[in-house]
């Protein structure tokens, strides 16, 4: 391939010649100049090369008619755009008579004057020209490349500049601080050391002041001494005058309570309290006159409190007394009532014989089923009989674990508390949540009484550890049962009833559980039997307000709401165990202590004299909770009970209750006509349903 092999010499004749050597210059860019330096010239090729493609290029004979026509190259353009430009010929090497037709064709094609800067006599010529612009085209890229390099170099190159000059801008700016503080600080030493020399001075001045004013000092210390003394003392005479105010204040609200309770047009009995209320009232007067002293601001003194409450303990006295009294003349009146009907039935009795002597005599039943006239103040043997067993029951099982309870070993009173725990803290743990948890505090309760381990503080704990273990846990679990009455249910109505069932349900299985709780609930509130104890001789005022079930201490006698709301929460614990059993169980329902219960607590109510603010009291809670559970089941025989409290009943407990306590009066009232205007009484809330338990 000659053609070839001229090409490449040709390109390499001109990269060495001198204008195929390249310079660059940065301001090509900016000018819009190219980036060859003579490619506005037209380059030739130097004689030595057109002897070296005349000697290279092949000779053949031309035909004898048309002698050889030589092609000669005289110049070549460099300009982009090149006017008839021969097409380069292709890769494969061409034959004799081919290249002598491209090369006669070259010659009559080119014109007779031609441009003096364009020269293209033959395809040979055009391809070495096409391999001179691809060499240029590839400088040129080469050096667009080596352009964009150093441009990108240059931006590095700038970038650490800007940053190292802006570090030098820091050190500048912290010399400059650095200096601002030294020149700050040589300021403030300055001031310093000046003030420091005034200071001086003035030390010497305040030396010589000081040393006058130390006696002065010592003069004026006393004085203050003195003056926070009188105050202390002051301070402690306001605080214990205030106290001793507060005490006089709450006496002589409860001898105006006491001084309430004696009101003679409310005793049924013909007894005459003018004696009472005459003394009452001088007790109320000794009291208002202790009272009135302090009006103007003075507090009473500790010979007024004596006297305040000396008169407070004398109507506590006389307020027993009277009870008593009353309660012997009611006791009479009954019996005379009685005797008085059964000499009235016997001579009814006696005129019936003689007009019909043929006729028998009542059975001894009738007569014993007959109403009396007059109501009891206390209730019948059959529970009272009941109620003592119950608490010598209790009794028993408190001296059967004396000896854990005393223990004085530290494994056994660690034993003790972690049993106490575990009996007390699953109670406390019952609210209104879904049946599935309240399942689950019922078996942990069941484990412990059944002497299987329980956990109690993260630790396995038994009854069976001792042998006075299972008589404790059952004690001290009844006790906490009826806790929950007196608080929790007093304060939440609708706690009664998730109380009341896991109650239920250990009752069921755990009997001597069951008859702890009565135990317990008799002994805290004495209306559950019911019954009103009376009071025996020498019995003291506190312990007789004890057995009545009130709060004593220290402080005195708890206030009467507070008394009642206890009371209410525990009526309503029982009402709501009555009427309810553990929906797990398997007993019979004859042996559950249910409605039957609850309709003998009712009646025994009802034959006794009504007690002002606590018959009204119980006998709504009591109603509220179980009256719908006792209307479904005695239904006629129910409303007859109603019908006859509205009408009977009603008018005594009015009778007995003064104005300050119908509180209690009118929600009974409210109830038993709203009651038998509907003829239902709602399900109470709270009440445990059927979706309960499947919660």
């Amino acid at each position: 391939m000659p053609a070839e092999s001229l090409r490449w010499d040709t390109l390499e004749a001109l990269k060495n010649s001198s204008k195929g050597k390249l310079t660059y210059n940065t301001a090509w860019l900016e000018k819009g100049e190219g980036i060859l330096e003579s490619v506005n010239t037209t380059p030739s090729l130097s004689a030595w090369v057109l002897r070296q493609l005349s000697s290279r290029s092949p000779q053949k004979a031309a035909p004898c008619d048309a002698p050889p026509s030589p092609v000669f190259v005289t110049g070549l353009s460099a300009e982009p755009c090149t006017p008839a430009r021969v097409p380069s010929p292709p890769a494969e090497p061409r034959g004799a008579g081919e290249r002598e037709e491209v090369q006669g064709d070259a010659v009559e094609n080119t014109p007779k004057d031609p441009d003096p800067s364009i020269s293209l006599l033959s395809a040979r010529a055009t391809q070495v020209e096409g391999c001179i612009r691809v060499c240029e085209k590839n400088h040129r890229d080469k050096a667009q490349e080596l352009l964009r390099q150093r441009l990108e170099l240059q931006e590095e190159v700038v970038g650490a500049m800007a940053s190292r000059e802006s570090e030098q801008l820091k050190r500048f700016e912290e010399l400059m601080e650095l200096k601002r503080r030294q020149e700050y600080q040589s300021v403030r030493d300055m001031l310093e050391r000046s003030s420091q020399e005034a200071l001086g001075r003035q030390e010497k001045l305040k030396e010589e002041h000081r040393h006058r004013m130390k006696i002065q000092n010592l003069k004026l210390r006393e004085a203050e001494l003195q003056r926070l003394r009188e105050a202390e003392l002051e301070r402690q005479r306001q605080v214990e005058g205030r106290d001793r105010l507060r005490r006089l204040n709450s006496v002589q609200e409860e001898v105006l309570q006491l001084n309430q309770l004696i009101d003679p047009n409310s005793v049924q009995a013909s007894l005459d309290l003018t004696g009472y209320s005459v003394r009452g009232n001088q007790l109320c007067g000794h009291v208002s006159e202790v009272v009135r002293s302090t009006a103007e601001g003075e507090f009473p003194s500790a010979e007024d409190m004596a006297r305040a409450e000396g008169a407070l303990q004398e109507m506590r006295a006389m307020i027993g007394g009277m009870r008593q009294d009353i309660e012997a003349a009611l006791e009479k009146k009954r019996r005379d009532l009685a005797e008085e009907e059964e000499r009235r039935k016997q001579l009814e009795l006696q005129r019936q014989q003689e007009l019909k002597p043929q006729t028998a005599a009542p059975p001894a039943e009738q007569k014993g089923k007959q109403r009396k006239a007059g109501l009891q103040t206390s209730a019948e043997e059959s529970t009272l009989k009941w109620y003592k067993e119950l608490q010598e029951l209790s009794r028993q099982c408190a001296s059967s674990f004396e000896e854990l309870n005393s223990s004085k070993d530290t494994q056994t009173r660690k034993l003790r508390m972690e049993l106490q725990k575990a009996a007390s803290i699953p109670v406390s743990q019952i609210s209104s949540i879904s049946g599935s948890k309240l399942r689950e505090i019922f078996d942990k309760i069941d484990i412990l009484l059944s002497c299987k381990s329980v956990q109690s503080a993260g630790r396995p704990v038994s009854a069976s550890q001792h042998p006075q273990g299972l008589d404790f846990v059952s004690y001290k679990l009844a006790e906490k049962f009826v806790k929950q009455g007196e608080e929790e249910v007093a304060s939440h109505h609708e706690a009664a009833f998730p109380i009341a069932v896991v109650a239920s349900g250990i009752w069921e299985r755990h009997p001597k559980v069951g008859d702890l709780i009565l135990a317990h609930l008799h002994k805290k509130c004495p209306y559950s039997v019911p019954c009103y104890p009376p009071m025996k001789e020498g019995t003291s005022i506190e312990e007789y307000q004890r057995i009545l079930g009130y709060r004593v201490d220290d402080i005195g006698v708890e206030a009467q709401d507070s008394f009642l709301k206890r009371m209410s929460g525990m009526i309503r614990l029982y009402a709501a165990i009555i009427q309810l059993r553990w929906p797990y169980g398997n007993k019979p329902a004859s042996d559950h202590h249910g409605l039957n219960h609850g309709w003998r607590w009712l009646a025994q109510m009802l034959n006794m004299e009504p007690l002002a603010d606590i018959t009204a009291t119980l006998l709504f809670d009591f109603l509220e909770v179980c009256g719908n559970a006792l209307m479904k089941q005695y239904q006629g025989q129910f409303w007859k009970l109603i019908l006859m409290i509205k009408e009977e009943y009603f008018p005594r407990i009015e009778a007995v209750t003064s104005t300050g306590q119908m509180g209690s009066v009118m929600r009974l009232k409210q109830f038993l006509e709203d009651s038998l205007k509907r003829r239902e009484i709602p399900v109470p809330k709270g009440h445990l349903s059927s979706s309960f338990w499947r919660s």
